[in-house]
């Protein structure tokens, strides 16, 4: 059995402040009190729900070993969980577990899509900026 190669990046600092900044993101967007005009421009409150642990979910799993790929779905599943419990303590926003239900499934695609070519996606922008600047 071959051994799997683990993913490496020359610019992996680059990628996981990027990947903590759509983190924050989703924290803002998520406890905001007037997120609907942002979310409604791109599209359903499930369906962004969905992309957006889906994004963080493919995004993490690039930048770790597969044996990590539990831990990181556990927690963009608990800061999911942990949100929509917040948005509870919001004077404008509600809790919603569908919410809940709709990042469960984003960590899932996420992880699915892992399996794919899509997988590959910060490597190769990796190379490709490397072999320009580096």
């Amino acid at each position: 059995m071959a051994a799997r190669v683990e993913p490496t990046h020359a610019l992996r600092r680059l990628w996981l402040s990027v990947g903590w900044l759509l983190v924050v993101l989703v924290i803002f967007l998520s406890l905001t009190p007037e997120p609907s005009r942002i979310i409604r421009a791109i599209s359903s409150d499930k369906v962004g729900h969905l992309v957006a642990y889906g994004v963080l979910m493919l995004w993490f799993l690039q930048l770790y070993p597969v044996s990590r790929r539990p831990v990181i779905a556990t927690l963009l599943i608990a800061m999911g969980f942990l949100t929509e419990i917040l948005q509870g303590f919001t004077t404008a926003r509600v809790t919603e577990y569908l919410d809940v239900a709709a990042n469960i499934a984003g960590v899932v695609v996420g992880w699915m899509l892992g399996q794919t070519p899509l997988s590959k996606v910060l490597a190769v922008l990796d190379r490709k900026i490397m072999s320009l600047y580096g």
